[in-house]
């Protein structure tokens, strides 16, 4: 029987991501980004994704934008939506930390709690989980385009991790993660692609 073949890419970079927010897809790509998707197609119009029959992206616009500078069709699927931040949407990493250190801490150490008053780490697994454990398509080869955090956390449960285990991942700007399931085992292996300069992480890369 094939595999289900699926191919996880973080969407370029924004502004917003570059100063390290909260929430920074919903920003349309800046030009940077832009053209460091554009870049990665060949003349040829191939993309490092090699065939892909289906793309979906998340409803923001980075991760729509990036689909479509990479030549892709995509269909927006809800799951694949940013952590709802709340309070926290908007600002940076750097603010939360100096304003709301306690919390801050207790977010990531503590996967139910979610003190910004938005979906918690816990809710977040339990939403991308159960959209990939409904990736069964034998021989179809699917793109989801989506956030650092989203692919994080799909590589966490992917590979049966505690959740504590998101702040040692590390996601960049048009990181490609390919997943293959046989059964009920998914396998991995991912890659990033150079970016060029100013491959900032933001607080969800």
């Amino acid at each position: 029987m094939s595999a289900t073949s699926l191919r996880l890419v973080a969407h370029a970079h924004t502004g917003a991501l570059r100063r390290g927010v909260f929430g920074a897809g919903d920003d349309d790509l800046d030009e940077g980004g832009r053209q460091a998707a554009l870049a990665l197609v060949g003349p040829d119009r191939r993309t490092p994704l090699g065939r892909v029959d289906l793309c979906l992206t998340s409803p923001a616009a980075a991760a729509t934008q990036t689909a479509y500078a990479l030549g892709l069709r995509p269909t927006v699927e809800a799951a694949l939506a940013d952590c709802d931040y709340a309070a926290w949407a908007g600002r940076s990493l750097a603010d939360v930390g100096a304003r709301e250190p306690e919390a801050l801490r207790q977010w990531w150490e503590s996967p139910e709690v979610a003190p910004h008053g938005g979906e918690s780490l816990a809710a977040l697994r339990d939403r991308v989980g159960g959209w990939l454990d409904g990736q069964l398509a034998p021989g179809v080869r699917i793109a989801a385009v989506t956030h650092p955090m989203v692919v994080r956390v799909a590589i966490v449960h992917a590979l049966q991790l505690p959740t504590a285990v998101l702040p040692s991942l590390d996601v960049a700007p048009l990181a490609v993660v390919r997943l293959s399931r046989h059964g009920s085992r998914w396998r991995l292996q991912f890659t990033a692609p150079r970016v060029g300069p100013g491959s900032e992480r933001g607080p969800t890369g």
